[in-house]
């Protein structure tokens, strides 16, 4: 008999990262939980190393690195076939708190109204700075804000206050099965970056509410899969980060902008591109200029919601 809560993790080529959170997850209070590890298509070794040194794990491996998206769409597939309640989308980079299961699943189970969760994330390498405490989205601008990003927090004041937020990030996001099931996977198009904002979009949109619980704590190692360990001519980041944070961002505000706030989201949106355009030319970043241009050209001329 499955149990309530599938806690799902995407593996791709990151032994040591993926290691550290099952560790983490071991030590777990909450019981009633499996943990499904999603090798999308490792070329390292790594899916087969998990595997023989966490054999309690449910390994699910894809033949292919089919992105966050994909990887996670086969966990919640998992998890929907074989009758998880909850199913959360976990990164690979976190710690977490023994007992940071219990409130999310306490905060779904008293709300029915309440379609998914996440919890307080912190830094990881200075767990009083906060990394996630919550996000909302300004109409206006179009822009996708998170809450108390790179503030000190002793945890005292802010920590305590549970309130609805506008989208949930998917470094840890704790969704209801059944509403998977009516509104549909996450978005493959998107492959990786803002497949949270749009899940949540359209969990709200579906007349559920989005939580954020600080009673909840994870801490995020934040951005490791996207960066070299030396810095290049073109920086750490790899330009494909760039091209889908472009991309993406447009298929999000081409969806879900309304038609009141679209004369004030052109003209804040032209402005942020052209500066991010600007900033890659005066700092010599041209691969990263050609990416971002590709991302924009593809973000305004495919259409991914036919």
């Amino acid at each position: 008999m499955s149990k309530k809560v599938a806690v799902i993790l995407i593996n791709w080529n990151s032994y040591d990262l993926t290691r550290d959170t099952l560790n983490s997850l071991t030590k777990v209070t909450y019981i009633d939980y499996d943990v499904i590890v999603v090798d999308n298509g490792s070329t390292d070794g790594s899916g087969d190393r998990l595997e023989a040194e966490f054999p309690e794990v449910i390994m699910i491996k894809s033949s292919s690195n089919t992105g966050f998206t994909g990887g996670n769409n086969i966990g919640f597939q998992y998890a929907i076939a074989q009758g998880y309640t909850y199913a959360m989308m976990l990164n690979n980079d976190v710690e977490v708190e023994s007992d940071f299961l219990e409130p999310l699943v306490y905060a779904l189970d008293e709300n029915k109204r309440l379609g998914a969760v996440q919890p307080l994330i912190y830094f990881h390498h200075d767990k009083e700075v906060i990394w996630n405490a919550g996000s909302v989205r300004n109409s206006w601008t179009g822009e996708t804000i998170t809450l108390d990003y790179n503030v000190r927090d002793s945890g005292l004041e802010r920590r305590w206050i549970r309130k609805h937020v506008d989208w949930l990030t998917g470094c840890a996001f704790l969704v209801r099965t059944d509403i998977l099931k009516e509104i549909g996977l996450l978005k493959e198009d998107f492959f990786i970056y803002y497949e949270d904002v749009e899940l949540s979009f359209r969990i709200r949109k579906a007349g559920f509410d989005l939580s954020y619980e600080p009673s909840s704590v994870i801490y995020h190692k934040a951005g490791m899969s996207s960066k070299t360990a030396e810095k290049g001519a073109e920086g750490y980041l790899n330009p494909k980060v760039h091209y889908f944070n472009a991309r993406n961002r447009l298929w999000i505000l081409r969806r879900y902008t309304k038609r009141l706030f679209i004369p004030s989201v052109l003209m804040y949106q032209l402005g942020y591109f052209l500066a991010v355009s600007l900033y890659f030319i005066l700092r010599g970043r041209f691969t990263k200029l050609g990416a971002w241009l590709q991302g924009i050209k593809d973000g305004l001329f495919i259409n991914i919601y036919k």
